[in-house]
């Protein structure tokens, strides 16, 4: 009896993996993150940006196609708001303004998918970031930063629909 539910699920998944279509790749590349204008705290950048590599992977599995291979080279980040120091935090916190929107210099390189290869380098930004209604949860620290760099990555690579 165990042989034949073991079998049904082993079945029952490589069924579901048929229809499945495996996506592109994402490799990201921070070039001299010390130098960055504002990727944090220095006690946050490294989970920062290991936030913004795996949002770019993500992003890639959801709008390249099977066989793509993107390249991506940060050579900035300017986080949105700017940080102002807090009696109540014994430190600082960050205070978002409309003058501080976020900002990134980004290097690319996206190849294969029976496609020439493109390159490119992009300054994104996203001045009107406290206007939209975001898809990413209000207590997400980088929700401005993901939002931008999802319409950048569907302006830039997404398969027209």
């Amino acid at each position: 009896m165990r042989t034949l539910i073991s079998l049904a699920a082993l079945a029952a998944c490589s069924v579901g993996a048929v229809g499945v279509q495996a996506a592109g790749s994402v490799q990201v590349t921070f070039v001299e993150p010390d130098r960055f204008a504002d990727a944090g705290r220095s006690f946050e950048r490294p989970a920062n940006l290991k936030t913004i590599e795996a949002h770019l992977r993500s992003l890639g599995q959801r709008y390249l196609a099977d066989g793509q291979a993107l390249n991506v080279e940060v050579l900035d980040v300017d986080l949105a708001g700017e940080l102002r120091p807090s009696r109540r935090s014994a430190g600082e916190i960050r205070v978002a303004r409309s003058a501080d929107w976020p900002r990134m210099n980004l290097r690319y390189t996206l190849e294969g998918g029976g496609q020439p290869a493109q390159r490119g380098e992009d300054r994104i930004s996203d001045l009107n970031y406290q206007q939209h209604l975001s898809s990413y949860s209000s207590r997400d620290p980088l929700k401005h930063e993901k939002q931008m760099l999802e319409a950048w990555f569907k302006t830039r690579f997404a398969p027209p629909q």
